[in-house]
């Protein structure tokens, strides 16, 4: 009996797992037709944690266009031109179209730094100036005009920033700010752009891999289901979850394109980490 359920339980969880994935892929809301931003801190960001988002955002059924923009190219070691190179190369492995939808800020202002903080009111500018020119001049009294914007979804770190990176959590708070100045002295107007932000979860779940599956399919089933009201056009909860080749296809997108950054505790990370199979997004209020 207990050489039978050693054999068994593999497979049951395995089951449970590609279970997980069909379900969130025929229950759970999609975007169609969006034009979408990753905003990541640094080259291997979007493999690292967003891998799952990234295959599933650019199904070509969908209709979306996903860009990539990086506020540093990791230049901490001095290997900025390769990361560069490489954040390419991974883009490209996720589905993004091609290399010109990556887009590298190397600028002082943004240093790849775990004890930076880097500024929420220039991070603002930049999207401002990257995606609403016309608006990057703050509005001093009210006005009438529709705010516009060349994206529909911007999505980044949450205020955690997954790993506690200061890099990371200072996007969320630009992308916040930038979001509150779409819509600054413009009442009554939507903003142009959602905001969705990637949940942070407790250091025990986080390294489960696909075994975390079950349970964030619970979880986000349980948010989506508590709302009072379902915007399908601007979901609330995305979740996003990856099948095995899926997974493959995330850590190829580190191993081959990020070659320059896998040291041993990365191998850790494509190996464990439950971010290369699940990603939960949370629409952020305006």
């Amino acid at each position: 009996m207990a050489l039978y359920t050693l054999f068994a339980l593999p497979i049951l969880l395995f089951s449970a797992w590609l279970y997980t994935v069909q379900v969130t892929r025929s229950k759970f809301p999609k975007l169609r037709n969006q034009r979408i931003c990753l905003l990541i801190a640094h080259p291997d960001d979007e493999a690292m944690f967003f891998a799952p988002s990234l295959l599933a955002l650019t199904d070509p059924e969908l209709g979306n266009h996903v860009k990539i923009l990086c506020l540093s190219s990791g230049d901490a070691d001095g290997l900025g031109e390769t990361r560069k190179k490489e954040l390419m190369k991974s883009g490209i492995a996720l589905g993004l179209r091609e290399e010109k939808d990556v887009f590298v800020v190397d600028s002082p202002d943004f240093p790849d730094s775990m004890s930076t903080t880097w500024d929420k009111q220039k991070i603002a500018n930049l999207l401002s100036s990257a995606f609403a020119p016309n608006l990057s001049i703050p509005q001093k009294s009210k006005s009438a005009e529709k705010p516009t914007a060349t994206i529909d979804v911007l999505i980044t770190f949450d205020s955690q920033g997954i790993s506690s990176h200061s890099n990371h959590i200072s996007l969320y708070h630009g992308a916040r700010c930038f979001i509150a100045s779409l819509i600054h002295n413009r009442p009554g107007w939507q903003c142009p752009v959602d905001l969705y932000t990637l949940t942070s979860i407790n250091i025990m779940r986080k390294y489960t891999s696909f075994f975390d599956a079950p349970l964030s399919l619970v979880i986000s089933a349980f948010r989506f289901g508590r709302g009072k009201k379902r915007d399908m056009a601007h979901p609330a909860q995305l979740l996003f979850m990856s099948a095995p080749g899926g997974v493959r296809t995330a850590q190829k997108a580190m191993t081959m394109a990020h070659q320059s950054q896998m040291r041993w505790f990365r191998w850790g990370w494509i190996g464990l980490s439950r971010y290369m199979v699940v990603n939960d997004l949370k629409l952020e209020k305006a």
